[in-house]
């Protein structure tokens, strides 16, 4: 049975096989029957482009072959072992660019009251040790009254060096003021109908060296100062002086030891007068600092000679208290002196002086003042104090009797005592707005006179600057005067004239006012700016002294050009 079965299955996989390889045979001879079947269209012909085609065919037989150059340098150098850390080399900051540099600049403007300005500025260099400069001034003007106009210059060349050791400075100034003795009476407008003409010049020159400061407690500091000047007028009157002042001063830890010493040679000359007015001045002091008390002693030497000889010795002390700070301090003086009064001296406040002006020193005998300064915060400072003075001597001006739009000089002789109060506030808030203010309040009890003439108790002045944005600013002042008196002869007095005599006396009220000026600018670009002025708002005709109204309101503008 079991061979049967053998046998069937032989038969059947033998079978099997052969029936495969037919087939394989089979498949074989129909793809070789359908891969010889091939029928061809056409013929297969490339086309190129016209822009391609050669005229001609390439050489593929020269070849160029590129051989490359080569330099060799072999170095000998030596194998450094080095396991030490390099130190690291800071980079170098690129050179800032220099800012330009405006500190010159050209003023021009012109307005009402035919008024006419001129400025100029210029300061050489950029080096802060070496400085030179030179400012130049013109202004004039002129009023509705008869010869009622005035014309100044001014010119000054300066110079600086800083050293190692000193610092030196010099400077050499030239003043003119041409004017008119235009004094108007209202209640006699016939007279003072063609007005005399006044030309004051000054010119002045100044050198002075300081050493360094050191911070060496064992330092010896000294300064030198001289100065001189001529002065003259139209007429016959001249006066020359030479100052030179000088002082030395000695640290010993905590004290001070140091002399400060001048001498004053003057002399006035006109067609009746000649006087020859000279003051040696010596103040040895002691000085203590420490701890916030400043406390310096000393004692006031001063003699007179020339057309006057005398010697005089007065207390000079003064103390400083720190008691928050930079916010609070007191302090106190008490001294005495002897001021050298000149023509130039008495011009500079009432140019209108007559001739033959008697010359004379005021002798502050005994001076006491006290107060407080300080800082309320950033941008803001204050400072006020009291003082009494006698003063015997006082120079006073008074009209001249033979013509009223002249003023002499008269002294009250004897003890003139003057109580007053000062101060002053500084607000800025930002470099956009500033304002400062100062107050002034004095009262006089004359020796002789009835009035201390043309002495206001009371000065306020005031000023505001107000920037709006980078381009445009604007700023305002104000000065308010109290009334003051001056004295009128009846008849002419004595001469030379000692004490007053009140029965050829009147007295007359020089009248209180207010003086209002704004201004604005606008800056055109970094070169150019143009700016604006108006005094006297308020057009008030007011006198500083009698028979002389000031010009009334004035508007004038004009151009700066900064370089």
């Amino acid at each position: 049975m079991r061979l049967t079965k053998l046998i069937y299955t032989t038969l059947f996989f033998i079978t099997a096989g052969s029936l495969s390889a037919l087939a394989q045979e089979t498949k074989k001879t129909e793809e070789k029957a359908v891969t010889e079947e091939i029928e061809v269209v056409r013929p297969y012909k490339p086309v190129l482009a016209e822009a391609v085609k050669l005229r001609r065919s390439p050489d593929l037989n020269t070849v160029k072959t590129y051989k490359a150059k080569f330099n060799y340098s072999l170095t000998d150098r030596k194998l450094e072992l080095n396991s030490d850390i390099n130190k690291l080399q800071a980079e170098q900051v690129a050179k800032e660019r220099e800012t330009e540099l405006i500190n010159n600049y050209v003023k021009g403007g012109f307005g009402m009251r035919t008024t006419i300005l001129g400025e100029a500025y210029i300061n050489l260099g950029r080096d802060e040790a070496l400085q030179a400069g030179a400012f130049f001034k013109h202004f004039g003007q002129k009023g509705k009254l008869a010869g009622q106009e005035v014309n100044q210059q001014q010119l000054s060349v300066f110079g600086r060096s800083i050293g190692d050791q000193v610092t030196m400075s010099g400077r050499v100034n030239y003043q003119r003021n041409g004017l008119f003795f235009y004094g108007f009476n209202p209640a006699k407008p016939e007279l003072n109908l063609n007005p005399d003409r006044q030309t004051l010049s000054f010119i002045e020159a100044e050198g002075e060296i300081v050493n360094k400061y050191t911070d060496d407690p064992d330092a010896l500091s000294y300064a030198v100062k001289l100065n001189g000047y001529l002065w003259n007028d139209k007429y016959a009157a001249k006066e020359n002086s030479i100052v030179l002042n000088g002082y030395v001063n000695k640290r010993i830890s905590s004290f001070n030891l140091g002399l400060a010493a001048s001498v004053e040679l003057g002399n006035t000359k006109d067609e009746l007068v000649s006087v020859g007015n000279n003051v040696l001045k010596l103040n040895p002091y002691i000085r203590l600092q420490a701890n916030g008390v400043k406390i310096n002693a000393g004692i006031n030497f001063v003699q007179e000679f020339g057309a006057f000889s005398k010697s005089r010795i007065f207390p000079s002390v003064t103390a400083d208290l720190t008691l928050i700070p930079d916010y609070l301090q007191l302090f106190a003086e008490v001294k005495g002196d002897v001021n050298r009064n000149s023509l130039k001296q008495f011009t500079d406040e009432n140019p209108f002086l007559n001739s033959n002006i008697l010359i004379r020193n005021s002798v502050e005998k005994l001076g006491f003042s006290a107060g407080i300064k300080g800082t309320g915060g950033p941008g803001f400072g204050y400072k006020a104090r009291v003082y009494h003075k006698k003063i015997s001597d006082m120079p006073l001006f008074v009209n001249n009797f033979a013509n009223p739009t002249r003023f002499d000089v008269i002294y009250d002789f004897g003890s003139t005592t003057m109580t007053g109060l000062e101060g002053e506030i500084s607000v800025q808030v930002s470099n956009s707005l500033k304002w400062t203010g100062k107050l002034n309040f004095e009262d006089y009890k004359p020796a002789q006179e009835s009035e201390s003439w043309f002495k206001p108790q009371m000065r306020i002045s005031s000023d505001l600057l107000f920037n709006i944005t980078d381009k445009i600013g604007l700023n305002a002042s104000v000065a308010i005067q109290d009334a003051s008196k001056a004295k009128v002869y009846t008849s002419a007095p004595a001469s030379p004239y000692l004490i007053p005599d009140r029965s050829i006396e009147t007295t007359e009220s020089v009248k209180a006012f207010v003086d209002l000026g704004v201004g604005a600018s606008y800056k055109i670009n970094n070169k150019f700016s143009a700016f604006l002025r108006a005094n006297n708002l308020l057009n008030t005709s007011y006198s500083r002294y009698l028979y002389y109204p000031t010009i009334g309101t004035n508007i004038f503008g004009g151009l700066t050009y900064s370089f």
